[in-house]
């Protein structure tokens, strides 16, 4: 019996993030996907030559891409009208390890010295199977060398305190990141304990431990996503925030011609904590690739403000669907649902990009597309988070709206969504790049 389409869609986005431990692994699987749809990589340190046409990706950081599809006579007859732009952001919260990060408890456990990275739902960190990814600098001939980090084994632990040492665990307990939350790592009672997730990374590498200068790793879920519910309609997996409108917006980039505009995919990171960063959406690299792009093609500054002035940013992030054991945290009237298809997101305080203008566009593209669409708002007494679109449009002055997939859990270690509502934001995103 074939699976039908939206699973099919599911399934392979369930992959690509099963293959995305970290952000710089996720930014990589976007790099090779665009490599497979013969996109070339360029270099920020080196000139462009877009005379040529066709589609190129440049990376910042290892851990954000921003690639381009050029229309086959942009640059020929006159400049192309403008930007179609879809941001979305390769981190998630996790734990960050430390510099030097063994402790020895009483010389029979070691843990590693971790801290929080973005804000997550820290008792579902708990007594999972867990491991380390990232990236590692090490030596090669007569400089360095970034290396990819996973190591693909069940290595870690968080262990709970018992109920019976903690009579109160299921009254609501205020978990302390740096007692509470470091990971057991090995067995003390060894004669060496100091540099031991060194030299297993070295090992790992086929590198010894003095060529390892710098790493950036963090912790991931050992958890495969997988299908539930009584047809397989819905997914559960780590990481959908917001990995899930990252191979979204990659496939449909990959798999689209640019008509009249210059597509778009830009894959930030650093979101989860503010988007300060020199590869966060908070940075100039937006800005710095589309007027490279804009002077490859011959464009003179007003020419570049013109194209602006005709963009639009789709800013994809995942949203909160309704919760089915607490309905009541919904606003009353804006209550997306899993598999209800896209999410429309509105915010007074600006949080949120759309805009009457914006979100008629992304309606009309929704009914083109023929996919559903439905509208998120906050409760008016409960503050909601933030994400990247009104951040780049900080940048790079565009209208933009800002969308997402319904979910629930959102930050939790393993998060639900609709098994139907990757396919929808496919369907979109084609949709948003052929038109």
């Amino acid at each position: 019996m074939s699976l039908p389409e939206y699973q099919k869609c599911a399934g392979e986005m369930l992959q690509f993030i099963e293959k995305s431990p970290s952000c710089y692994h996720a930014a990589a699987n976007v790099a090779e996907m665009l490599r497979t749809h013969k996109f070339q990589e360029l270099k920020e340190k080196d000139e462009w030559d877009l005379k040529q046409g066709g589609g190129s990706y440049v990376m910042r950081g290892g851990s954000s891409l921003i690639a381009f599809s050029l229309p086959e006579d942009a640059g020929k007859r006159g400049m192309p009208r403008g930007f179609h732009i879809v941001a979305s952001h390769s981190d998630s919260p996790t734990f960050k390890i430390k510099e030097n990060p063994e402790m020895t408890v009483e010389e029979r456990y070691v843990r590693l010295n971790t801290e929080k990275y973005g804000g997550m739902i820290l008792s579902t960190w708990t007594d999972r199977a867990l491991s380390v990814a990232g990236r590692a600098v090490v030596r090669e001939g007569s400089g360095v060398a970034e290396k990819l980090v996973n190591i693909d084994s069940d290595l870690l632990v968080i262990p709970n305190l018992a109920i019976h040492m903690n009579r109160d665990m299921n009254k609501g307990v205020e978990y302390d990141p740096k007692s509470d939350m470091l990971p057991l790592y090995a067995d003390g009672s060894r004669k060496e304990t100091k540099a031991l997730l060194t030299d297993r990374i070295a090992r790992e590498l086929c590198v010894t431990r003095e060529d390892i200068l710098g790493h950036d790793l963090f912790l991931y879920v050992r958890e495969k996503g997988r299908f539930l519910g009584e047809e397989g309609e819905f997914i559960l997996s780590p990481r959908l925030d917001d990995l899930q409108c990252v191979f979204a917006s990659a496939k449909a980039f990959a798999e689209s011609g640019p008509a009249g505009y210059i597509n778009v995919l830009a894959v930030f990171d650093s979101e989860e904590v503010g988007s300060g960063t020199r590869q966060g959406a908070g940075s100039t690299f937006l800005e710095d690739t589309l007027w490279r792009v804009a002077e490859g093609l011959g464009a003179s500054r007003g020419d570049y403000l013109r194209m602006l002035a005709d963009s639009f940013l789709i800013s994809a992030d995942n949203a909160h669907a309704v919760h089915p054991n607490h309905p009541e945290k919904a606003d009353p009237t804006n209550r997306p649902y899993l598999n209800g298809g896209i999410v429309l997101k509105y915010n007074g305080s600006q949080k949120y990009t759309t805009n009457a203008v914006s979100g008629a566009r992304i309606r009309e593209l929704c009914e083109k597309a023929q996919v559903p669409c439905q509208t998120y708002a906050n409760r008016s007494d409960i503050p909601g988070g933030s994400t990247l679109g009104h951040i780049c449009a900080a940048q790079v002055s565009v209208e933009s709206a800002d969308i997402g997939l319904p979910q629930l859990a959102m930050h939790s270690a393993v998060e639900t969504a609709g098994a139907k509502d990757t396919e929808f934001a496919v369907k979109l995103f084609r949709e948003f790049y052929s038109g």
